[in-house]
């Protein structure tokens, strides 16, 4: 069981894209909730639950958050 140092690097980029991706798509939905307007203190529930779980709280925001933010005309 030889290890390379190829091998080595090869996987340090897999896991600091998924890092930067997962960072990106934080930020992403932290800045799309701050810049509009929610119902009563849904902006609060959903910038904790982005931040307390990152990933599977972005993921959530972009599929049922989007939708609940109040459309001004």
């Amino acid at each position: 069981m030889e290890t390379t140092i190829s091998d080595i690097s090869y996987s340090l980029y897999i896991w600091q894209a998924f890092i930067f991706l997962t960072i990106g798509l934080l930020l992403f939905c932290l800045i799309d909730i701050l810049r509009n307007k929610f119902e009563q203190n849904d902006k609060m529930v959903w910038v904790l639950v982005v931040i307390l779980l990152p990933i599977l709280g972005s993921l959530l925001y972009l599929t049922i958050g989007m939708r609940k933010k109040i459309k001004v005309s």
